[in-house]
């Protein structure tokens, strides 16, 4: 099968289009972003790549001309970034989104006859879009209050792809991710960064800044359970699913104090001279209105994964993205 993946110039994207191109079952790749990504090592000849602004229909409607049998839409500006430009933010999250289902549904319309172009859609959304007041562990029947306009386009995403898939033009399916951590490189302008920022920075010997009261308590899963769960929602039969077709994803609790503390144990004391207090108030406005964890046995039911500690989290960057020293 083909797969299209959007914003595959992002971390995800990297990491998921280099999975796929060890699985026997993809015999060939789309990748999508506004510069063209490049290929997974190996696979070069298999891979296709598009510089794209997907909220240019035109854009849309060239990705499927060869027909892909299943797409992963990350495509989006991150929270901080949306919330520091509500024009972008609209134009990039949600008439992006849009327009790539709706050239799916054009293009589904114009093979009336022919096989059905009804391919898996997964749409990545999330944890934003839930706001306070909230409950510690929020279940899969919490209504959806964001309280940024990131939360609010995340969810707009949402609603699109279950209605699109009401319709029949995707076989749709939304997961909530949890805040990625640790993420590699430098940091993104997303309110969460510093959730990386303050693991990854002191295990490379690099000051780190906590810019919310270290008693916050967070969701969380590392890079590696992301990519596990995206490749699971392309493949997985997800006819359980029902009507409500978003997935709030396993991931791991953790507090401020809590993320340290992993690193300590991981690294030793010396990691946390590395890590100073230095609240901002427009961070902590953002992120004390997010949810702190989970009830998540619908989602594993249904084979998806996360971590249970932090230590593993932390663990995880080690072994897949930490850079080796000589």
């Amino acid at each position: 099968m083909q797969i299209l993946i959007t914003g595959a110039g992002g971390m995800l994207g990297r990491k998921l289009a280099a999975r796929f191109s060890d699985d026997p079952r993809v015999d060939g790749l789309l990748l999508a972003d506004l510069t063209p990504p490049d290929p997974p090592q190996g696979f070069e000849a298999k891979t296709q790549s598009h510089g794209v602004d997907l909220s240019n229909p035109q854009s849309a409607d060239r990705l499927l001309e060869d027909a892909p049998s299943a797409i992963i839409h990350l495509a989006a500006i991150v929270s901080g970034e949306a919330e520091a430009d509500f024009e972008k933010g609209y134009r990039v999250n949600v008439d992006g989104t849009r327009a790539l289902l709706e050239a799916v549904r054009a293009r589904q319309a114009a093979t009336v006859g022919a096989e059905t172009y009804r391919q898996r859609f997964v749409f990545s959304s999330s944890l934003a879009v839930f706001g306070p007041p909230l409950p510690d562990l929020i279940g899969d029947d919490q209504r959806l209050t964001p309280r940024s306009s990131y939360g609010a386009q995340k969810a707009i995403g949402e609603l699109l792809v279950a209605d699109f898939h009401r319709k029949g033009f995707v076989d749709g399916v939304s997961l909530r991710l949890p805040t990625i951590s640790v993420r590699p490189g430098a940091p993104n302008k997303a309110a969460s960064s510093f959730y990386s920022s303050i693991i990854r920075e002191p295990l490379n010997g690099e000051m780190a800044y906590v810019p919310v009261p270290r008693e916050t308590r967070h969701w969380f899963q590392s890079p590696r359970a992301a990519v596990k769960n995206l490749v699971h929602a392309v493949f997985a039969n997800l006819d359980d699913v029902g009507f409500e077709r978003t997935i709030n994803l396993p991931g791991c609790s953790a507090s401020v104090v809590e993320m340290l503390e992993a690193l300590e144990r991981v690294a030793g004391p010396k990691a946390l001279a590395f890590v100073e207090d230095r609240l901002e108030p427009a961070i902590v406005d953002i992120v004390l209105g997010w949810p702190r964890a989970f009830d998540a046995e619908r989602a594993l039911k249904l084979g998806f994964v996360g971590e249970n500690v932090f230590d593993e989290i932390v663990h995880t960057y080690v072994e897949d993205d930490m850079p080796q020293t000589s």
